[in-house]
């Protein structure tokens, strides 16, 4: 049986600072958790923004080094892009899943689907004249479990780490926030097999508390200027796992959008 949750308390790390590659995420979160007066407790709930796990491990990309393919010059004009940056969500993609001006949707090399590749350039620092972008993390499962282990000193035995995004919806209007990565904690809830109010057996339903999580810890993050990069969460009792955030992605073959 899952824990019944009955509280859920979130808090933004204070003063976090600006972010630059190489820099050391795990080191950052603790000076910051120190300055709050805060310690990890068993069972906590790290949510990281994926921009600032991308800057430490350098995920830049510099438009002016791309050369573009006779495919992005022509993708790039039915979308209404730069074509080097369309090559980049190429370079970055397993397939085009749908497209139109302004828009261009694509199924990441990591599974996820969402629009250009999660490649993003906002909120980072770049030069008119050499414009950069920001790529997301080459494996950002294996950044939460690094984060995980640095983060898990002294008595401090289990610890959760969800690396979170946003992205648009095939069915809602507006972003919402959604893990790309995870550590230390069951991603997908299972409920089939266990009984509803009025002793019937659940048959399909399944509970993404990862994306929950993450769009929770997103809307204290923002989306602008509010520099709160991570979040923390308590009381969410998560199943201990290290599978990671694969099984939130639905097979092609049972994705009715595709």
């Amino acid at each position: 049986m899952y824990p019944a949750r009955a509280q859920l308390n979130l808090l933004t790390l204070p003063d976090f600072p600006l972010v630059c590659p190489g820099d050391d995420l795990a080191e950052l979160i603790s000076t910051s958790l120190q300055k709050a007066s805060l310690k990890l407790e068993n069972g906590d709930v790290l949510v990281i923004a994926q921009k600032i796990v991308s800057k430490a491990e350098n995920r830049y990309a510099y438009l002016n080094q791309i050369i573009p393919t006779a495919k992005a010059e022509q993708l790039a004009l039915e979308v209404e892009k730069d074509p080097r940056l369309v090559q980049l969500i190429l370079d970055e993609s397993k397939e085009v899943v749908a497209k139109r001006p302004g828009v261009l949707i694509v199924e990441h090399k990591r599974g996820f689907v969402h629009a250009n590749a999660g490649i993003d350039q906002s909120n980072i620092s770049s030069l008119e004249n050499d414009p950069r972008v920001l790529l997301l993390p080459e494996d950002p499962d294996k950044s939460a479990e690094k984060l995980c282990h640095k983060l898990k000193t002294g008595q401090l035995s289990q610890l959760s780490i969800i690396i979170n995004d946003s992205a648009g919806r095939a069915w809602r209007n507006g972003s919402i926030g959604f893990a790309i990565g995870t550590n230390g904690f069951e991603a997908l809830e299972n409920m089939i097999g266990h009984r509803d109010l009025y002793d019937r057996e659940m048959v399909v339903t399944e509970v993404a508390v990862a994306d929950e999580l993450a769009a929770a810890a997103s809307f204290l993050m923002g989306q602008a200027n509010e520099s709160a990069p991570v979040v923390l969460i308590r009381g969410a009792q998560m199943k201990p796992s290290n599978a990671g955030s694969a099984m939130l992605i639905r097979d092609k073959h049972k994705d009715l959008f595709r």
